[in-house]
């Protein structure tokens, strides 16, 4: 399959440039020619199959000859190894728990499957591959798991300085070997400016044989799109979800959209945002105004221009109506995140991170007005991974603390501090080499 640039559809290329190069040179997304359908002999048993099974039914539709089919599944085996439990909280409520992976977060699926399609591209290739990654809190820790004494890779995780919780910061900075972390005076939205300046600066990308881990990559987005199909497995036959999407860069919700292009039946997806929302505004107004982001305690939210907006606008064919059809977007404030941790634990014992708040309480917003059909909560991360805020809404020793999250706790920070300057920025890449 070749993949086309949502800029330039006239710009196309083969899996593997669109893989390994990530970004087009225009400053699109690479996107499929064709949206993949699964057929209806697979619908037709799904429900009958285990995760792995379902899960590699949705990458071979992808990726075709592209990838040999035990090659694949060897992907999707190695990547697949962890539970991916439908917790049902009272009648219509469910939480899907995204974070029984290595990290504790969603990101698990999309890098643990990138570094596997990776490594398979580049087999008896010579030259090292580097890897950048700009995080606003749980991509880079997955990214760095994931990729963390690979071979022939160096993967470089550029964080804002500040602006992510004390236990994500340890998961970027602590492991040394093949990763770096490069902490940035500034905003997610700066360091993300950063990756796509080094990816559109052709020499430089090809002189250091650059690929990113961000959901700008296609390799993200199809591995993220296996539990959107898991849980709604798990429903009852003929039940169509609404899908609750804690949202920051849109890489989770876009996965979702794919999963429908591939014949999952969702009735709506519920954008839930922090004040961070460009994309709820924009389907309000149908109006899109990207702005510098804001710190909120959902901080892997905290993205002023989400980068998978184009991918979104592709999908629904340029159509603000269409989207709005498919998609409601709700603004959750710090104050109402907060109530309903507290909330949430109180009324059914359950502890809910930040960013799986925000999504509650835009769910629970949609089934005011649509009280017959079930909601799905993605809950994107441990609330472990936030245990300043936990803590302060809950009390300390309410959460525990797993010990993969525990054993950072003294671990020692090592990080190169950078401001956001492209310049400076560069020069960095190519003298730490």
């Amino acid at each position: 399959m070749l993949y086309h640039s949502t800029t330039t559809p006239s710009h196309r290329v083969d899996l593997k440039e669109a893989i390994l190069r990530s970004l087009p040179p225009d400053n699109g997304l690479y996107m499929p020619d064709a949206l993949p359908v699964l057929s209806s002999d697979f619908w037709a048993i799904w429900r009958d199959l285990e995760f792995q099974e379902v899960a590699y039914a949705a990458a071979h539709a992808f990726f075709q000859e592209d990838v040999p089919a035990a090659a694949l599944k060897d992907m999707v085996e190695g990547t697949l190894t962890f539970e991916v439990p439908l917790v049902c909280l009272s009648p219509g409520d469910h939480i899907l728990e995204l974070f029984h992976g290595p990290t504790l977060a969603f990101k698990d699926f999309g890098a643990r499957f990138m570094a596997r399609l990776m490594a398979w591209l580049v087999r008896g290739e010579s030259r090292e591959l580097t890897v950048l990654v700009a995080t606003s809190g749980d991509t880079g820790g997955a990214v760095a798991s994931a990729f963390h004494q690979v071979p022939g890779t160096r993967v470089i995780i550029l964080y804002p300085e500040g602006k992510v919780s004390g236990l994500q910061e340890k998961q970027l900075t602590t492991l040394g070997d093949n990763i770096s972390a490069l902490e940035i005076a500034g905003t997610f939205d700066d360091c993300q400016r950063l990756v796509k300046s080094a990816f559109l600066d052709r020499e430089l990308s090809e002189r250091l044989n650059l690929t990113s881990a961000n959901s700008i990559n296609l390799a993200r987005l199809v591995p993220q799109s296996f539990y959107y199909l898991e849980a709604t497995r798990q429903l009852p036959e003929g039940v169509d979800p609404t899908f609750a999407i804690p949202s920051g860069n849109f890489g989770n919700l876009t996965a979702g959209l794919l999963a429908v292009q591939l014949g999952l039946p969702v009735k709506q997806f519920i954008a839930a945002t922090n004040i961070n929302d460009v994309v709820p505004a924009y389907l309000k107004s149908g109006t899109y105004e990207p702005r510098p982001s804001t710190a909120t305690i959902s901080n892997a939210m905290d993205v002023g221009a989400p980068s998978n907006f184009a991918r979104m606008q592709a999908l629904f064919g340029n159509s603000w109506e269409a989207m709005r059809q498919k998609i409601v977007g709700y603004r959750i404030s710090d104050d109402e995140t907060r109530a309903a941790i507290r909330e949430v634990k109180s009324l059914h014992d359950y502890e809910l991170d930040p960013h799986g708040a925000v999504a509650w309480i835009a769910a629970r917003r949609w089934r005011a007005a649509n009280p017959t059909h079930p909601t799905i909560v993605l809950e994107t991360a441990h609330p472990a991974k936030f245990l300043d805020v936990m803590e302060h809404e809950l009390g300390k020793g309410v959460v525990e603390i797993p010990e993969r999250l525990a054993i950072l706790a003294h671990r020692e920070k090592v990080a190169a501090k950078l401001a956001p300057d492209e310049a400076a920025f560069k020069e960095w890449l190519l003298g730490n080499r």
